[in-house]
């Protein structure tokens, strides 16, 4: 249930880039659960595109909760049963099957941010970027640790590299971001196939500049192609509207001028 107060406006685009022939990304948007969902197939791998196919398909059950712990509830319980069928697929086929997933949660005007691997959430408030998520990669624990500088993790060797995702291990292991939804809130969630190629500053220009989730998809998808878009790449993009203002600009139909 969201608070009818604000109104949820969302599109969701996924491309294959410029040098890869599968798309191995999905994605869910589920408005009357409160889920939006961006899984991308783990690269270098057999069947990326079946363990990201398999989380969307159990989130796609969530139907509608009762209140936010029941939400996340849910959410976890859904995760489980991708994670045990994504590994029982994996022993068949006897390879390694895995998929990273970045989500958001939406109820009445309590958010969460759940995410495993270096697909992305970002919030854009107020002028302001900022990342909820915090990437699951090798590259990420050296910044931690300082052991390297941000310009060197850029341009690391083994940047790619992820340390969860949804398949892997037995126990499935998800971070979350707790928070609040303002209305002109704008939510992106990205595959890393996004931000590869598009920055956080082009990020938040897109989500500033375009007055719609579709042209703010569009857009990004276009940076991320111009700029060679060697990964697949999924951009969600949720626009939080206040449902009263909205509401007063409509224009009052067929009345004349007294009435």
């Amino acid at each position: 249930m969201n608070d009818p107060g604000i109104r949820f406006e969302s599109f969701g685009v996924s491309h294959p880039g410029r040098v890869r022939q599968l798309n191995e990304d999905r994605f869910l948007m589920a408005p009357r659960s409160g889920l939006w969902l961006v899984a991308d197939g783990m690269g270098g791998h057999d069947a990326g595109d079946v363990a990201s196919s398999c989380i969307v398909a159990h989130m796609a059950t969530l139907g509608v909760a009762s209140s936010a712990p029941d939400l996340r509830a849910r959410f976890e319980d859904r995760i489980g049963r991708a994670n045990a069928e994504i590994r029982d697929i994996a022993e068949k086929r006897g390879a390694t099957i895995g998929a990273t997933m970045a989500a958001l949660l939406t109820f009445e005007r309590q958010f969460a941010c759940l995410w495993i691997g270096d697909s992305r959430v970002y919030l854009i408030r107020d002028g302001r970027i900022t990342q909820l998520s915090h990437d699951h990669t090798e590259v990420q624990e050296l910044l931690d640790r300082g052991v390297i500088t941000a310009a060197e993790a850029r341009v690391w060797p083994r940047r790619n590299v992820i340390t969860r995702a949804v398949g892997v291990d037995e126990d499935v292991a998800v971070d979350m971001q707790l928070g609040h939804i303002e209305p002109g809130d704008v939510f992106v969630v990205g595959s890393d196939g996004l931000t590869a190629h598009a920055s956080d500053f082009d990020i938040l220009a897109a989500a500033t500049d375009a007055q719609e989730p579709e042209a703010a998809c569009k857009m990004l998808l276009d940076t991320v192609l111009e700029r060679g878009g060697t990964d697949n790449v999924t951009i969600v993009v949720i626009m939080c509207r206040d449902a009263a203002a909205l509401a007063a600009d409509v224009p009052r139909v067929g009345l004349r001028h007294g009435e």
